[in-house]
């Protein structure tokens, strides 16, 4: 894929000998729970997954998504317990990697090692987007800006088809991400709607003015050209 950096031939045959397996995950199904260690770092291959913490009243606060390309884990690879969960949101197909050759990608290949330090810089800036959001950004903003930037990753790596997303997320998952009731973020999501930047139908989602969503966004939720992928 065109978002992607090239493989040279030796990193290529290093990430073949680094993978051990793949694993699917059912919609729901949990692939990492915060406060354990791992022992496996994971890249996603298809589906989609979200990162989330629970407070002890089981109030939930999703924090990221994982689209394909996206590294998961990496906390507990650094022999650090997990500050977050993982959970597949749709049919999710998993590259495993044993965490205990972390060290030898860091030591044999330094372009792979940046590699990984690029893509925890990326979500940490992510991380700090969904911050502005839930500090500073109206409802209508919020949600905008969500659903342009998943829209904007979904198409980089090639999810998008004449401007149509299968999107497998719910209201539910929006107001856990944004922060407010589910009630407030239908309506929200409905006002939007009826805006006529994008409709959502089902899973269905189709960007019908991509500038419209930006200005209603706030922001321009610019994504790489190319990056990383391990």
């Amino acid at each position: 894929m065109k978002a992607f950096r090239e493989f040279s031939a030796d990193e290529l045959r290093f990430v073949e000998q680094f993978k051990i397996a793949e694993q699917r995950f059912e919609p729901g199904q949990t692939v990492l729970v915060e406060g354990e260690k791992s022992p496996y770092l994971y890249t996603v291959l298809s589906g989609w997954a979200f990162k989330y913490k629970m407070l002890e009243d089981g109030r939930r606060q999703i924090i990221n998504y994982a689209l394909p390309g996206d590294l998961l884990g990496l906390q507990s690879a650094m022999s650090e317990p997990m500050q977050h969960s993982v959970e597949a949101v749709s049919e999710t197909t998993l590259c495993v990697f044993a965490k205990d050759k972390v060290w030898d990608l860091y030591k044999e290949h330094y372009a792979l090692g940046f590699d990984i330090t690029w893509i925890a810089a990326h979500e940490k800036a992510i991380l700090a987007e969904f911050l502005v959001s839930v500090g500073q950004r109206t409802a209508s903003e919020r949600i905008a800006f969500l659903l342009l930037l998943l829209f904007r990753r979904a198409r980089s790596v090639g999810l998008v088809r004449g401007g149509m997303l299968e999107l497998p997320l719910t209201q539910e998952h929006f107001a856990d991400t944004i922060g407010f009731s589910l009630v407030h973020t239908n309506k929200r999501l409905r006002r939007l709607k009826r805006a006529g930047a994008f409709a959502w139908v089902g899973q269905t989602f189709t960007m019908l003015d991509e500038k419209s969503l930006q200005e209603q966004a706030g922001d321009s939720c610019s994504v790489p050209l190319k990056r990383p992928f391990i």
